[in-house]
């Protein structure tokens, strides 16, 4: 009788979902909002609603935790 290898059931994946940003206006502020929960402050400006979401995410990943 020959050896079988036994495999395992696939186990779900243990990482974390990726993060993606985005921009919300309510009224005449702006919110960067990410799928992990997170959400910006409030802006006037766009732009800086844009930069908080890539501080969020940044080179390395998220810059908190949510």
């Amino acid at each position: 009788m020959s050896e079988h290898e036994v495999s395992e059931p696939p186990t779900p994946s243990t990482t974390p979902p990726a993060h993606t940003t985005s921009t919300t206006e309510r009224g005449s502020f702006c919110l960067a909002r990410c799928t992990c929960g997170w959400s910006g402050p409030a802006r006037r400006s766009r732009d800086l609603a844009r930069t908080d979401a890539k501080g969020h995410v940044g080179p390395a990943g998220p810059a908190g935790s949510a």
